[in-house]
């Protein structure tokens, strides 16, 4: 006996095949590898920009690699550090906020990168330096005050209750924000507007039932009827 092959099972097996596979999450910013290297800097050696000195120029460098490509430009002998093949490969380093209540002083929020760090000790920590003639912005980064300077004034995002954005990322944020305040203060006042209509149905149908149970008045008798004065003369 031929077994027939069930149909749902090769949907299943299809469908399973075409899925897209899972996406990796990707790692909170600030959780360096367990066995990297924690290094920590002053805020002096943090921001210090003048290490290595070129002797024609008298250019600072934070990384001593850095000089050595500079002095190509001047026709002087250069060098890069070569990396031994026989060695062990280098231990990763990880670097802590020089600010002790940051949240990245920690060793376990420890930043991965040192320009990384530097910016991040700059902007949270820093003195905002440049600022905006357009706008009054104030930066503590020079990078990120250049780039907004190039789009400040040149793109404008408006929403409905009148804000303007220069930066796109920022109006959508504040447009879902404020789509949803809307929605929700319209919502509220359906509500209303649909409790103020149940009130009055029953303030009106328990006004329609006091007076169906309210007896009617007793009829007049000719003792309670009300005589003119001109017939109560007459009659005298």
């Amino acid at each position: 006996m031929v077994e027939m092959p069930n149909p749902s099972s090769q949907e299943v097996s299809s469908s399973d095949l075409s899925a897209p596979p899972a996406k990796k999450k990707r790692s909170l910013p600030g959780m360096p590898d367990p066995e990297a290297e924690v290094i920590a800097l002053s805020p002096k050696t943090l921001l210090a920009t003048n290490r290595f000195v070129c002797e024609i120029c008298n250019k600072g460098f934070q990384r001593d690699q850095n000089l050595q490509l500079h002095r190509r430009g001047h026709n002087l002998p250069w060098r890069l550090r070569q990396r031994d093949s026989n060695a062990e490969p280098p231990r990763k380093k990880v670097y802590v906020c020089p600010e002790p209540g940051c949240v990245h002083h920690s060793p376990a929020r420890a930043l991965g990168d040192l320009t990384g760090i530097k910016k991040h000790f700059c902007r949270k920590h820093g003195e905002k330096k440049w600022k905006c003639e357009r706008c009054s912005k104030k930066y503590a980064v020079q990078s990120d005050w250049k780039a907004h300077m190039r789009t400040c004034g040149t793109r404008e995002y408006k929403c409905d209750c009148g804000m303007l954005f220069s930066r796109r990322d920022s109006f959508v944020t504040h447009r879902a924000f404020c789509d949803a305040l809307a929605e929700e203060s319209s919502r509220a006042q359906n509500n209303n507007s649909v409790q103020d209509e149940q009130n009055a149905r029953r303030s009106g149908s328990a006004a329609a039932a006091a007076s169906a149970s309210s007896p009617p008045p007793p009829p007049l008798t000719p003792s309670t009827t009300v005589v003119s004065p001109v017939l109560s003369l007459q009659s005298s």
